[in-house]
């Protein structure tokens, strides 16, 4: 086995896509999977108050994985851009100076994570019989978010070179390794949610050092000589540049998450584990967007660095096609199936209910969801910095203002929370395509 690159400055953009994007689908599949299962673990065996202990973390952990990782996302666009343009040994030198800023980040975001985690919760309103289960698993989280960094380093980096699967086998191999200490450390040593949480975290070790060792080991661009490990102005800037601001929009996304939980955790446990497993299924659901939108973002920054801005628009453009098909295709699936899938999570008839309401609102808006993915795929591509802030701004504004509105009035009640998902997802699309118009008159993308 190699770690082959991808030049996407040449040839098809579907085929390229796809064959960029689908390894990455695998193996975000796969990681989504050991996310349900250790969801599916721990509501089964340790109890619903688990789970929603489990859900309370989510967007708190966000949040500070997010403002690391937005740097490091920044540096896998020079990465891609250089790369594009034939700069081998400025392809080198981005990835050891992005590495540097993501390690030092993780670090120091776990840490302050770690001491503001019962605060921070607190202020969410989570509830006292699920406080402490939710601070052992959110700290826990904290302490994994250096090993986290590892594997998003390494995996970013390779993608930005166009190789999508070399990540995917040492992520499957994780994910087959969770779920086999996830069940040992849960049923078999009765390890409770300590356990799930430490069976991710060896799993993400493992995922993270095979990654990046195999890719010292067989790729030539992390083949570094001792000029390479000196820190680049250049890119450290170039990436802070950009990341700083996908760091922010990150991070707003979170806290808007956050005010979203809050709401939520207001409506009792059994809505929080309806949200908690709600949220579950539609991470997976999220992938294809996800993944097609990171294709989007490694073609587009390729093609910027080889200044062929032509390509870019026919890119967009296929992938809101390959988009919108996808989406239409979920609408029944969602509609006629959600409450079955919600109770593969727990048996409990209140929180069924209110999972399967969930999936029937949200459903209506995955158009809007996956533009808002396509628009920010082409835009991170081409290093539109402002982007990434207006997006996050948006977000905020949106998930603090109106879940609060419609679940005060009586009709909607607490369905107010899903319907203020969709319509802030409707919001956010239409800014993006405002700003993906914007931006291509400005960079003339039509000659």
């Amino acid at each position: 086995m190699k770690s082959k690159t991808l030049n996407m400055t040449e040839g098809n953009p579907v085929w390229l896509l796809l064959i960029f994007a689908v390894p990455m689908l695998i193996g975000n599949v796969f990681q989504q999977m050991y996310n349900l299962v250790d969801s599916v673990i721990v509501g089964r065996y340790v109890g619903a108050n688990a789970l929603a202990a489990v859900g309370a973390t989510n967007s708190v952990s966000f949040l500070f994985f997010a403002l690391c990782n937005g740097i490091g996302s920044g540096g896998g666009i020079i990465t891609a851009q250089q790369f594009g343009a034939g700069n081998k040994d400025e392809v080198k030198k981005a990835i050891v100076s992005s590495g540097y800023i993501l390690m030092l980040g993780s670090v120091l975001m776990g840490c302050i994570a770690f001491l503001v985690t019962e605060g921070v919760l607190s202020f969410m309103a989570t509830p006292d019989e699920i406080m402490g289960d939710a601070v052992i698993y959110m700290r826990m989280q904290c302490l994994g978010l250096p090993l986290v960094a590892i594997y998003n380093h390494s995996s970013s980096m390779l993608r930005a070179l166009g190789d999508s699967k070399t990540p995917l086998y040492f992520l499957i191999f994780s994910c087959i390794l969770n779920v086999v200490l996830d069940l040992w450390f849960v049923c078999g040593l009765n390890m409770g949610i300590f356990g799930a949480a430490l069976a991710t975290m060896i799993a993400q070790l493992i995922a993270g050092l095979g990654c990046l060792l195999f890719a010292v080991k067989t790729n030539e661009y992390f083949k570094m000589e001792k000029k390479h490990f000196y820190p680049d102005k250049h890119t450290i800037w170039g990436s802070v540049r950009l990341g700083v601001p996908l760091s922010l929009q990150f991070s707003l996304i979170a806290i808007s998450c956050m005010a979203l939980q809050r709401v939520v955790n207001g409506f009792g446990p059994a809505v929080m584990a309806a949200f908690t497993a709600t949220s579950r299924v539609e991470q997976l659901l999220h992938q294809p967007y996800q993944t097609l939108s990171a294709a989007l973002a490694t073609y587009s920054g390729q093609n910027l660095g080889a200044n062929k801005l032509k390509r870019i628009k026919l890119g967009f453009h296929k992938s809101m096609m390959m988009m919108t098909v996808f989406s239409l295709a979920m609408l029944p699936v969602m509609q006629f199936f959600g409450g079955a899938i919600v109770g593969l999570f727990v048996d409990d008839a209140q929180v069924i209910a209110h999972g399967a309401d969930c999936m029937r609102i949200t459903s209506l808006f995955y158009l809007f969801l996956g533009t808002i993915y396509m628009t920010r795929g082409v835009l991170n591509g081409v290093g539109d910095a402002m982007f990434a802030l207006i997006n996050g701004v948006v977000e905020v504004i949106g998930r603090i203002t109106i879940p609060v509105a419609l679940t005060m009035i009586p009709f909607f009640g607490v369905k107010g929370i899903w319907w203020s998902t969709g319509i802030v997802w409707a919001i956010s699309a239409l800014f993006c395509i405002l700003r993906y118009i914007s931006w291509r008159r400005n960079k003339n993308w039509d000659y």
